[in-house]
């Protein structure tokens, strides 16, 4: 098993006045050559986007772009015509592809939005561009963990072009689980939403990130309540 621990205070920062957002991976201004990803997860970012602010319409190719809410309220509209608001309990994607172009607002003028986002890098270039979003509460589970990405468009959740499976957990203290990897090769990219856990006996705690690869399987213990993303990737390019 290989390991690699990314606590929180580590993160790269950037505070724009309307935007503060914290960097797990290289990104913008902040760029640390031993931090540029983990197996094909290009970016995750911990944004929060102050009251009736946001993205101006910009570009992107070639990479998958998953937006999922923590607080407020998400405006989104793009060149595929779609104009939406994504909200706690959502998921979005984007396949960016041969290109696509679109913006993200704060819909509410009284609270941030708080919210990740993260790039994973596609199997397959130059795609037809492609949007979905769906509601997570036909398939989240107290203390369990429940799927809500995957590369196959019939399962639960958004699919991606990566042989990708991302899952949530919302955990009780004192919780037992275990996630057994999907494919051969592939590593998990373990992010704390909230509270403390042990995964294989490393604590983790709230917005850390804990990478493992070469293993089969995680043992995850929570000590207090939780909130957990994994996300499990392709480590090879």
């Amino acid at each position: 098993m290989k390991t690699v621990l990314h606590k929180a205070e580590s993160r790269g920062h950037a505070n724009h006045g309307w935007l503060d957002s914290h960097h797990t991976f290289s990104f913008a201004s902040y760029q640390n050559p031993s931090r540029m990803n983990f197996g094909v997860i290009r970016v995750l970012n911990d944004d929060v986007v102050s009251e009736a602010r946001g993205f101006g319409t910009h570009p992107h190719r070639n990479m998958e772009i998953i937006s999922i809410p923590l607080e407020g309220d998400l405006q989104h509209m793009d060149n595929m015509g779609n104009a939406t608001v994504i909200k706690q309990g959502d998921v979005q994607v984007m396949s960016a592809g041969t290109g696509i172009q679109h913006s993200e607002y704060n819909k509410n003028k009284d609270r941030p939005v708080k919210f990740l986002q993260i790039w994973i890098m596609p199997n397959k270039i130059d795609v037809e561009p492609r949007y979905d979003q769906i509601s997570l509460q036909e398939i989240e589970r107290k203390n369990a963990l429940y799927q809500i990405l995957s590369p196959f468009q019939e399962d639960p959740g958004v699919w991606i072009h990566q042989d990708a499976w991302f899952h949530m957990g919302d955990f009780d203290p004192g919780h037992k689980t275990t996630y057994t990897l999907k494919k051969k090769g592939n590593g998990v990219y373990v992010f704390v939403l909230e509270g403390e856990l042990e995964v294989n006996g490393q604590l983790v705690q709230k917005r850390d990130g804990y990478g493992l690869w070469d293993v089969d399987q995680l043992d995850i213990k929570t000590n207090r309540a939780s909130k957990v993303l994994l996300m499990e990737v392709p480590m090879s390019l």
